[in-house]
């Protein structure tokens, strides 16, 4: 046989077999992100109730955003849960890569990945485009339906057996409850008087809704979660 004749069905095979295992892993994240889904609207569905109870109105919102997002909106936070379109593989300095689970098998090491970010619903409201937000974890899943979380305390820490951990529906309900308790914890700060003692004159006749005086839990502080 011609060795270009070799070469391209060498080739046409690692693109088979690759891609084949990217599929799987992207399947298996998108089933995951669309649990992720269910649970979060189930927990606004079912505690809707208790929040009218509440002496003011409280935002308390489940919505979903398309194939890729979902939002959930509770007293003066959003949490955002966005899915990657794209698979990666696990960096070959990461702890986990040290795991006998992933030297048997390397297709293992690669992942989908879902992020939570935390943002104030009053950057939305108002249309505050400069107010920061914070990626507060970030869920790594293979094909396998493995995974492990990198993130900020209750969302980071306790999550991290890649070998052991399989994402079901219960794995799903602790991480979401995690972060909404971290989140819960996570409060808005006065920012130092030195970030805001000038501003312009534009600033100052701009209207709330585009003000251009960035808002954060953190901002102009240390963030104190990155180091733990």
């Amino acid at each position: 046989m011609p060795q270009n004749i070799q070469n391209s069905r060498t080739i046409i095979q690692a693109i088979i077999e690759k891609g084949s295992m990217k599929q799987e892993v992207y399947r298996q994240t998108i089933d995951d992100f669309n649990t992720f889904k269910q649970v979060g609207a189930a927990f606004v569905n079912t505690n809707k109730t208790a929040l009218k109870k509440a002496p003011y109105p409280l935002l308390f919102e489940f919505n979903d955003r398309g194939v890729f997002e979902f939002q959930l909106k509770f007293g003066s936070d959003i949490l955002i849960f966005f899915m990657h379109s794209n698979v990666f593989e696990i960096p070959r300095d990461h702890p986990v890569m040290k795991s006998s689970y992933i030297r048997e098998d390397k297709t293992r090491s690669y992942c989908g990945i879902i992020h939570i970010f935390n943002f104030l619903a009053d950057s939305f409201r108002y249309n505050r485009t400069n107010d920061i937000g914070y990626c507060i974890g970030r869920i790594f899943v293979n094909r396998e339906n493995h995974y492990f979380t990198e993130g900020k305390r209750e969302v980071g820490l306790l999550y991290n057996n890649f070998t052991g951990n399989i994402l079901d529906k219960k794995a799903i309900q602790t991480i979401l409850h995690s972060a909404i308790d971290y989140t819960l914890n996570f409060d808005l700060l006065t920012p130092p008087y030195d970030s805001i003692k000038e501003i312009t004159v534009s600033e100052i006749q701009t209207t709330l809704d585009s003000m251009s005086l960035a808002t954060g839990k953190r901002l102009g502080f240390r963030f104190q979660a990155d180091v733990e």
